[in-house]
C-alpha cells in the first residue's frame, strides 16, 4: 500500500511517508517541517491561530481555495492538494496583508497574527467561504491583545489579488487510485488504516467490509476525538475524495445535498430555502469551520445540539442511507431514536439528505440562542414552518435542538395551533404545550427553566413577526450583514 502523502508546497512537491494517519496538519507544520508560524491555541478549531490556506481541484479543472483549521486537520487529507502557510506569504519580503497588520498596528504580543493573516490572505484570493464583510470573515480568529479595530481596518486596505495558479501541479500528483495505507502506533500498541475510496462503490463495499470503521469527513468533530479525547482511531475511511457525496442539487420542488458537501459548499442552496436558515448557517461556525465541516457530517453524528437537524425537520426532510448497494430513506425525524443511537445499521452510512423548498406564503423561521453571537455552541436551536390559511394554521411543523437527548419536534405545541386560529391565544396555548415535549436538563449553557421559557418565547416571536415588521424584533440579522 502507498502510504506516501504528497502535497504542494511553496512551488514543490512534499512526500510523507510513514505517517500516523491521524497526525494533524498542524503537528506536521510545527514538528516534521519546523514551520513554527502557524499557531497551537485550542486544538479545537474555535480560535483560528492555525489557519492556513488549502486548495483542491475542482470539477471545471479550476483550484478551490479554503481557509481551513490545521489543528484538527488530518495530514491524508490534504493528499493530492495544495497548502499554503503564512511563511509561504513571507518568502520574498511581507505580503500586502502582513504589511497591513504592521502598519495598521494590528499586531502586539503577534501569537494570533498568523491566523488572521491567513483569513485575510484567502478573502483576497477569493476563496471559499470568504466574500462576506471583514467581520465575518475574521469570526473565526481570537485576538486578546490588540482587539479587533486596527485588524479590520488592516483587512480593509487589503486588494484583492490571483489565486496561486497551481492547477496544473495538482493535476500532476493527483493520483490514480485511492490512498490507502496501514500504521503501526507503537505509543498505544495498536495499527491504524486509513482509507480514501474515490467513488460512492468503493465507500460502500469498505463501509461493509469494516463496519467498525470511523466515517471521516471535515474532521470538525472527530478531529476533536484525537486532539481532546486523545482517542486512538484504528480504521479511518475519507469521505472527502468521492465526488458523488459532495453534490448539491438545487431541483424546482426539492434541494438534494450530498453527506460529503460543506456548509460553505451547501450555503447558497440552504439560502434559497430560508434567509433564517442562511443566518443560521452563518452563525453555526466560523469560514474555517464551514469550509470544513459538512451537513450530512452534523446529522450522522446525532449531537443533540447540531444546529442543522431541527431546520432540516421543520422543512420535513429525507434523509438517504446506503449499505452496500442497498439504499433506504427515512424521514430525517426518525434517524435520531435517543442520545448517542440513531437508526443506522452497521456499514450503513450517510448518503444525502433531500428538502422540499418551501410552499410560496410559508412561515419559515429559525433562531440560535447562544452565549456569543458567532461560532457557539447553541443553548437552544427552534425552527418553525408554518402555513397559515385564512387566519386558521392549517399546517406547523416545530423542531428544536437543546431541548432534548436528540433533536426533536415539538408535537403537543403543533396540536395545539393545527386547525385553530393564529393569534395571541393560540400561541400561549401552544407555549404551555411545551411542557408535554420536552424536560430540558441543565448544563453549562444553559438551565432546564431557561430553556423552556426561552423556546416558549421563540414561539411569541415567530407570530410578533407575522404582525410586525421583523426589523422591529430583532437586533441584527446576520443574513443581511
Amino acid at each position: 500500500m502507498d502510504g506516501v502523502v504528497r502535497y504542494w508546497l511553496d512551488g514543490e512537491v512534499r512526500e510523507a511517508a510513514g505517517v500516523d494517519p491521524t497526525t494533524t496538519v498542524l503537528e506536521h507544520l510545527r514538528g516534521d517541517l519546523r514551520r513554527t508560524g502557524t499557531k497551537e491555541g485550542c486544538a479545537e478549531g474555535d480560535c483560528g491561530a492555525c489557519t492556513v490556506v488549502v486548495g483542491e481541484l475542482d470539477p471545471a479543472g479550476g483550484v478551490d481555495w479554503r481557509a481551513v483549521n490545521a489543528c484538527i486537520l488530518f495530514l491524508p487529507m490534504i493528499d493530492g492538494k495544495a497548502l499554503i502557510t503564512v511563511e509561504t506569504l513571507a518568502r520574498r519580503g511581507l505580503h500586502p496583508v502582513q504589511r497591513a497588520m504592521v502598519d495598521h498596528h494590528g499586531s502586539q504580543c503577534g501569537f494570533c497574527t498568523p491566523g488572521f493573516v491567513m483569513s485575510l490572505y484567502a478573502r483576497a484570493i477569493g476563496g471559499r467561504g470568504a466574500g462576506g464583510s471583514i467581520d465575518e470573515v475574521l469570526a473565526g480568529n481570537l485576538c486578546r491583545c490588540t482587539g479587533y479595530g486596527p485588524i479590520i481596518e488592516a483587512g480593509g486596505v487589503v486588494q484583492r489579488e490571483p489565486a496561486p495558479d497551481v492547477a496544473e501541479a495538482l493535476r500532476g500528483i493527483r493520483r490514480p487510485r485511492r490512498l490507502e495505507f496501514a500504521h503501526h502506533d507503537g505509543l498505544h500498541g495498536v495499527g491504524r488504516r486509513w482509507f480514501a475510496p474515490r467513488s460512492l462503490a468503493e465507500l460502500s463495499k469498505l463501509a461493509v467490509a469494516h463496519p467498525e470503521a470511523v466515517l471521516l469527513a471535515g474532521a470538525t468533530d472527530v478531529g476533536l476525538w484525537v486532539t481532546k479525547l486523545h482517542r486512538a482511531l484504528e480504521t479511518v475511511i475519507f469521505l472527502g475524495e468521492v465526488a458523488e457525496l459532495k453534490t448539491v442539487e438545487a431541483g424546482p420542488d426539492v434541494v438534494r445535498i450530498g453527506a460529503g458537501a460543506t456548509y460553505a459548499e451547501a450555503l447558497p442552496a440552504l439560502a434559497e430555502l430560508s434567509g433564517d436558515i442562511a443566518g443560521m448557517v452563518r452563525r453555526l461556525g466560523s469560514v474555517q469551520v464551514r469550509n470544513s465541516g459538512t451537513v450530512g457530517g452534523n446529522i450522522a453524528n446525532g449531537s443533540p445540539i447540531g444546529d442543522m437537524p431541527p431546520a432540516l425537520i421543520a422543512l420535513g426532510a429525507t434523509l438517504h442511507l446506503r449499505r452496500g448497494d442497498q439504499t433506504r430513506d427515512l424521514p430525517l425525524e426518525d434517524y435520531f431514536l435517543a442520545y448517542g443511537r440513531q437508526d443506522r445499521q452497521p456499514g450503513e452510512f450517510v448518503e444525502a439528505v433531500s428538502v422540499p423548498r418551501p410552499i410560496a406564503g410559508s412561515i419559515i423561521k429559525v433562531f440560535k440562542l447562544a452565549k456569543r453571537f458567532d461560532q457557539d455552541i447553541s443553548a437552544l436551536c427552534g425552527a418553525f414552518a408554518m402555513r397559515v390559511e385564512a387566519g386558521v394554521v392549517a399546517r406547523a411543523r416545530i423542531a428544536f435542538g437543546g431541548m432534548a437527548a436528540i433533536p426533536k419536534r415539538a408535537g403537543a405545541c403543533e396540536a395545539a395551533m393545527i386547525d385553530r386560529p393564529w393569534s395571541a391565544e393560540t400561541v400561549e396555548a401552544a407555549t404551555a404545550a411545551l411542557a408535554e415535549d420536552y424536560q430540558p436538563i441543565d448544563d453549562l449553557r444553559a438551565t432546564a427553566a431557561y430553556r423552556i421559557l426561552a423556546a416558549g418565547n421563540l414561539l411569541r416571536k415567530v407570530f410578533a413577526e407575522t404582525q410586525l415588521p421583523t426589523a422591529a424584533t430583532r437586533v441584527l440579522d446576520h443574513a443581511d450583514a
